[in-house]
């Protein structure tokens, strides 16, 4: 399989960020150049662009259903052709977007809107292309889409799970077994309260795929939250300001937000860690500092350990001191000195010999050769 799959399904490998440039490019595209090279300045993996005209996306119509009424919407009584209009990527500035992301060591790809454009990506020989929530339940897109061979990453928004096991379903049966998922939240800006990002690994469990997150709130909690649960995919809109008219720049990152984003993101990754308990390498020089059992004051041969000879302080030199009230009334073997590590030489040998048998040298116990 391709670059793109390899890294995306590498467990070894940090999430991959994707700089989605989307409408912020403003319809000028020496703006969107500067998005792609602020992408690759703030480490992100690869930048994603979208790839329709308005005529695929709707109808030319300024009335009832073809104007938005939500009044939450960022767009309320927007027309939706004049909105894809505004937002739309011309395709013929696809090419050059992608040699430049290239040469600048970032992958470059694109979601497309209907078959035409699956032809067009196709054609500029793109690694993955990625299928936008709105669009999960258009058969007919993604059955085009698989057919291309291509890497699929669907992103489920609204989507039901029987939706989703559509969607996947149709993938499959054009011969694509590659495929990732991602939850994101079809709102924009989304709140943190309505991500639900443990969803992810329902996806991954029950596809049986790499899942990742498309993150529209404002700032980078839930895409480093995402990571921290395992998503292998992070996408995050990029504006060059977030204070400008720019299209999506309300729940987009600027640069400088990007680059800290790519920053958290693989810190969060780095801290999943595995699933270990004590004993690391990185441990040794600080378990000295634990508490073990020191002989407290002079002792002579013979004399009993108490609560005035004998103390649990740091470091860990000593028996451990879970062993106190075992050695507590014992008979030292010899003359010790105060600040003595106590061991289990240097009692008599009434100490119970199962105890013995747990500290021995080596991790051996008194029952091996």
């Amino acid at each position: 399989m391709n670059a793109f799959w390899q890294r995306l399904t590498d467990p070894a490998q940090p999430p991959m960020v994707v700089a989605e440039l989307s409408g912020n490019h403003m319809g000028q595209y020496e703006q969107a150049e500067a998005l792609v090279r602020e992408a690759a300045h703030a480490g992100a993996d690869a930048i994603k662009l979208q790839t329709y005209t308005a005529d695929s996306m709707t109808l030319p119509l300024k009335t009832g259903d073809f104007v938005i009424q939500d009044k939450n919407s960022l767009w309320y009584g927007r027309a939706l052709y004049e909105l894809y209009e505004q937002a739309s990527t011309p395709w013929d500035w696809h090419e050059p977007l992608f040699h430049l992301a290239e040469s600048l060591g970032l992958m470059a790809f694109s979601s497309p809107f209907d078959a035409a454009a699956v032809r067009k990506l196709t054609e500029l020989q793109v690694p993955c292309l990625k299928i936008a929530s709105f669009e999960l339940t258009d058969r007919e897109l993604i059955r085009s889409a698989a057919r291309s061979g291509l890497p699929l990453i669907l992103s489920t928004g609204m989507a039901t799970l029987e939706e989703v096991t559509d969607a996947v379903s149709w993938v499959k049966a054009e011969g694509n077994e590659h495929f990732a998922l991602l939850k994101c939240t079809s709102r924009y800006p989304a709140a943190a309260s309505g991500c639900d990002l443990r969803s992810m690994q329902v996806l991954a469990d029950t596809f049986q795929c790499p899942a990742g997150y498309s993150d529209h709130t404002v700032g980078p909690a839930a895409s480093v939250a995402a990571s921290a649960l395992g998503a292998r995919f992070i996408e995050k809109h990029l504006v060059l300001d977030c204070e400008s008219d720019a299209v999506d720049a309300a729940f987009s990152a600027d640069p400088e937000s990007l680059a800290q984003l790519v920053q958290w993101v693989r810190e969060a990754w780095q801290a999943r860690g595995e699933i270990r308990f004590g004993n690391e390498a990185s441990d040794a020089s600080e378990r000295q500092y634990r508490r073990s059992l020191y002989i407290a004051k002079d002792l002579v041969a013979g004399e009993r350990l108490t609560d005035k000879n004998l103390r649990i302080v740091r470091p860990e030199k000593g028996l451990p001191p879970k062993y106190y009230e075992q050695v507590m009334g014992r008979r030292v073997a010899q003359d010790i000195k105060a600040g003595t590590p106590l061991s289990w030489d240097l009692l008599t040998p009434d100490v119970m010999p199962e105890a013995k048998r747990d500290v021995m040298p080596g991790g051996k116990t008194g029952s091996e050769g």
